[in-house]
């Protein structure tokens, strides 16, 4: 293969250039641009005209200036290392390239985008004579005190183990294993891999939804529970909380590995995540959280183009840490600047503009994307999943824009924020009503065997009386809540104690920060329980207004606080308090 094919530039249209003739070049190419030698792809092939895109800022460069092919598509290097990294959106380490060229990423500056030089203890779990194919794990490493790292066979390639090397430590770029194949040829295999980011890598089968992908937070967890390798979008203006929401589930999910993409968010915000996550403590083993972390910054002042790799860049890396049989969840925040990253790159290739200026294929690319979640069984037959988790940035936080629609179509989980929760200090601030879970029925049979049988009827019941209340406040609006019959105060009253109490959860209150979900059911029992005796009690004729005297209902509320999470008998005790006040307003107006 002559991987020297060189054209000339005639046209440059922002991150857009445009080759004359017939150049030998192949679609989706990683190409490098003028004397700096910028990192570009190949977008568009006609038979006198090649389109490429570039991931870094062009401007100085002109026409008659050469652009040299280098025989393979963008990929990313797949090796230990990756974990507790930070890497721009075409995985050239941040860290690095702040060493070489200081606070401001140069142009054409070329890094390795891991450490070649580093070496690992490598433990060879292959040995002569084993007949390997792609996915068989040739060697483990320990790449973090949380994570070990299992080298693969590349897909696709099979053969059988003719020399594997002792022990020791080695280099991501030894050679560990040689295998021959079925032609008789040799290859050796080292730690690394190269995969492009735009091909989703192969896996045996896909499995149903099975297993909720617990958070420790209460609404996602009881209310609108996600799956591991489920969908879920997170929607919501300015300031509604959507980073907040994402560092959340990023801190405590029950994921083995997060990847972090930054994709176009301000600086200070992904500032404050790198800041943030660098101090964390993983709650599972006392180890940093960045141990288990991946980070890609993609900020709104890099260049446009690769802030729509960056996407890619981090789901290759989820899907290569699956196929070693963990579960890993995908923070993307936001999808919307990448799509608005589509809009400008399809603006300057003078594509016919659909809905808001964005392109006719935004759909189809956003399917692309949350398509590639799933929990999977790898080519090595172990079980691993990637769950994303997508925030939208609809501007003036109208749901009704073609990002947030058109990825209402392809999540199965939707968390939509609310910005007067957010303005009245109610986080999460995801409004119940307007939010959905299709992964409710899928999951109801693992509540049911490692939760509690009652644990999905005790949710419905909660979200029935959330919506009597949101019907009965349109009725407080035109005429007061004093015309009310007690039975429907009670419901008012009910909702309240399910909003403050269960709803509403502080970040920042070790208490409540995580809650499991046996304590999410016991709360949910104590509160069920109240409002089973206090309509006794109304039934009886006894007004609201003694029934809130007694001070019950913030008791309630202040469960989430006032019962330690490794101390779930005190919830026991709740019950009894409830009795007592049954027992107390029957004594006093009896």
């Amino acid at each position: 293969m002559n991987s020297k094919k060189v054209a000339t530039i005639y046209g440059i249209n922002g991150p857009v250039i445009y080759l004359k003739g017939k150049t030998g070049f192949k679609m989706s190419e990683m190409v490098h641009v003028g004397p700096q030698r910028l990192v570009g792809e190949v977008i568009s092939l006609d038979k006198d005209r090649t389109t490429v895109q570039v991931y870094e800022e062009t401007s100085g460069l002109r026409p008659g200036e050469t652009v040299e092919a280098t025989g393979a598509a963008i990929s990313v290097t797949l090796a230990p290392g990756i974990l507790n990294n930070i890497f721009d959106g075409i995985e050239r380490p941040l860290e690095r390239i702040a060493e070489s060229g200081g606070a401001f990423i140069t142009r054409g500056v070329s890094v390795d985008a891991l450490d070649r030089k580093k070496l690992w203890d490598t433990h060879i779990t292959v040995k002569t004579g084993d007949l390997v194919r792609g996915g068989t794990i040739i060697a483990e490493v320990p790449e973090t005190s949380a994570i070990v790292h299992k080298c693969m066979v590349p897909p696709n390639v099979e053969g059988t183990v003719v020399e594997a090397v002792a022990d020791g430590q080695y280099t991501i770029e030894d050679t560990i294993v040689t295998i021959e194949l079925a032609d008789g040829t040799r290859r050796e295999l080292s730690m690394t891999q190269h995969w492009p980011i735009r091909v989703p890598r192969p896996v045996n089968q896909r499995y149903p939804a099975s297993v909720p992908l617990i958070t420790g937070q209460r609404i996602l967890d009881t209310m609108f529970p996600i799956a591991k390798g489920g969908t879920a979008a997170i929607p919501g203006g300015f300031g509604t909380g959507k980073t907040m929401t994402q560092h959340q589930i990023a801190k405590w999910a029950d994921a083995d590995i997060i990847v972090y993409i930054g994709c176009g968010e301000r600086g200070n915000e992904m500032t404050q995540v790198l800041e943030e996550f660098g101090e964390l403590v993983d709650p599972r083993n006392g180890n940093p959280l960045m141990d288990r972390t991946v980070l890609i910054a993609n900020t709104s002042n890099m260049p446009v183009a690769a802030r729509e790799a960056s996407i890619y860049t981090g789901l290759t890396l989820a899907e290569y840490y699956r196929d070693m049989g963990y579960d890993v969840a995908i923070m993307a925040d936001s999808t919307s600047r990448w799509a608005e990253a589509l809009r400008e790159l399809s603006g300057r290739l003078e594509e016919m503009p659909a809905e808001e200026g964005f392109p006719a294929y935004l759909a189809s690319r956003l399917s692309a994307f949350y398509e590639r979640a799933g929990m999977m069984q790898t080519l090595n037959g172990a079980t691993g999943s990637v769950s994303i988790i997508g925030a939208v940035s609809p501007q003036g936080g109208d749901f009704s824009e073609p990002v947030t629609q058109n990825t209402k179509r392809f999540v199965r989980c939707f968390w939509g924020l609310d910005k007067s929760l957010a303005y009245s200090r109610h986080f999460p601030a995801i409004h119940w009503l307007t939010s959905y879970s299709e992964y409710l029925t899928d999951l109801s049979g693992w509540y049911t065997d490692h939760v509690s049988p009652k644990f999905v009827d005790y949710r419905n019941r909660l979200m029935a009386l959330l919506n009597q209340e949101s019907s009965l406040m349109e009725i407080v609006k035109l005429i007061g809540g004093d015309v009310l019959p007690d039975d429907q105060k009670l419901v008012l009253e009910i909702a309240k104690v399910i909003r403050l109490g269960f709803l509403q959860q502080n970040a920042f209150h070790k208490e409540d920060t995580c809650v499991s979900l046996e304590k999410q059911f016991k709360m949910m029992d104590v509160i069920l329980y109240l409002y089973k005796q206090s309509r006794k009690l109304v039934a009886m004729g006894m007004p609201m207004s003694v029934l809130k005297a007694e001070g019950i209902f913030e008791k309630v509320i202040a469960i989430k606080y006032d019962v330690p999470n490794d101390n779930l008998q005190m919830l026991d005790l709740y019950k009894k308090d409830i009795d007592d006040f049954y027992n107390r307003v029957l004594e006093k107006n009896g």
